[in-house]
């Protein structure tokens, strides 16, 4: 005698079926992204193919200043994996391991670097890109600016409600927003800023540039029907 299995219980209606658990948790997928925009970055920086200023109406370096202090960790980090390559020549596995390791990082370091060359802050439209490195990146409408001023700093406290993006511990725009923006961290966490610290290689230009845009008036209705 065979049994029959019960039927499923019907779902009311309008009712979700259940999500299934992520494979991968979304903060390793962050940190894996992270790490492909780095390596893509090299690339672009070899051959001269900057990320997202396509269409652009201004373009902001913002990672000259940190170029010798990157430059000086590569050089260490090259010279350690050279004398590590001589003191471990008896340890060929565990030479093998750290040599793989020590190569990713002169690479990652690399990076880092190539991410703030390629990468620079992108004024487009009504529409200022603000990025640092491959790990940062907000797209700010200039109607939420409230105030834009030259302003270098050397020293930034953590606050809420400020996003503070050095490069070389330096700043030398500050925007203060109308309302708050999202600002993810890295890891995707939400983060509400009403202030935002930069660094341009030409913060001048760029306060200009954004300063202008804001008081030019946007196309009207009618000019915008004739496009």
């Amino acid at each position: 005698m065979t049994s029959t299995p019960p039927a499923p219980r019907p779902q009311p209606a309008g009712t979700a079926p259940p999500k299934r658990p992520r494979i991968v948790p979304v903060p390793v997928l962050r940190v894996l992204a992270h790490e492909r925009r780095v390596m893509e970055s090299l690339v672009r920086w070899v051959t001269r193919r900057p990320h997202g200023t396509d269409g652009a109406d201004a373009v902001f370096t913002h990672g000259r200043d940190q170029a010798t202090t990157m430059y000086a960790l590569t050089f260490a980090c090259v010279v350690e994996t050279g004398a590590l390559s001589l003191l471990l020549a008896g340890l060929p596995v565990l030479h093998a391991v750290l040599l793989v390791v020590d190569v990713y990082t002169v690479l990652f370091i690399l990076g880092l670097h190539a991410a703030s060359r390629t990468r620079p802050h992108v004024l487009a439209g009504r529409t200022l890109r603000i990025r640092q490195a491959a790990g940062v990146d907000i797209r700010l409408p200039l109607d939420r600016i409230a105030s834009v001023r030259r302003d270098t700093r050397f020293t930034h406290e953590k606050k809420d409600g400020e996003l503070n993006l050095p490069i070389a511990s330096q700043t030398s725009v500050t925007l203060e927003l109308t309302e708050p923006v999202d600002a993810p961290t890295f890891l995707g966490a939400r983060r509400l800023v009403t202030v935002i610290r930069l660094h341009a290689d030409d913060p001048q230009a760029l306060h200009d540039a954004v300063t202008r845009v804001r008081f030019t008036p946007g196309p009207g209705p009618e000019a915008a029907s004739q496009t």
